[in-house]
């Protein structure tokens, strides 16, 4: 099914060392809206929709693994360097007890992430809704994450990724139509 090209979708640079900022993007790794929870919701949705749009949710599944492996970069890279009391400053002290410096499924408040955050319904309208939503949400997200970040080399990947978002929920909601237009169609048997 997937083809792994030992590179990232898009350039990963930071400026400088900045825990505080990698506890935003934790929000992405982790979150009720990130990357891991998007990439899980389209592939498993992809067994109950229409087959005219099964690749769409493949396709915008296996990209959401992507960026889920961007954002680890990020973090990666915006904490490497720290000591102990910049990640105490950050507000990442629980984090460290725990982990150290790994990455761990959780969001920017240290919730763990669960599968909870997972829709399907089965219902593809519904389904899609629900993936349009998300894309919402994650688009939202990065925004507010670039609001609050001074990093302008880490802000060029997170405006990539804020992209790809819309263009994910737009694909999406070409799909509710298509749905909506075989749905409608008269049927002669």
């Amino acid at each position: 099914m997937w083809l792994y090209e030992k590179k990232l979708q898009y350039p990963v640079k930071v400026s400088t060392c900045n825990p505080m900022l990698a506890k935003f993007l934790i929000e992405q790794y982790g979150g009720a809206d990130g990357e891991l929870a998007a990439a899980l919701r389209y592939l498993n949705q992809r067994y109950t929709i229409p087959d005219k749009v099964i690749g769409l949710l493949t396709d915008i599944g296996t990209e959401e693994f992507a960026h889920l492996e961007m954002i680890a970069t990020m973090i990666y890279k915006l904490t490497k360097d720290a000591t102990p009391d910049q990640l105490k400053a950050a507000g990442l002290d629980a984090h460290y007890v725990t982990h150290e410096k790994a990455l761990f499924y959780h969001d920017a408040a240290g919730n763990p992430w669960t599968a909870t955050y997972i829709q399907a319904k089965g219902d593809p309208i519904a389904d899609l809704y629900e993936d349009i939503a998300a894309e919402e949400k994650a688009r939202a997200t990065y925004q507010w994450i670039i609001n609050m970040s001074d990093d302008p080399d880490l802000n060029d990947s997170l405006r990539f990724l804020r992209e790809r978002e819309i263009i994910h929920s737009q694909r999406f909601r070409e799909a509710v139509e298509l749905i909506k237009e075989d749905r409608d169609r008269k049927k002669v048997f």
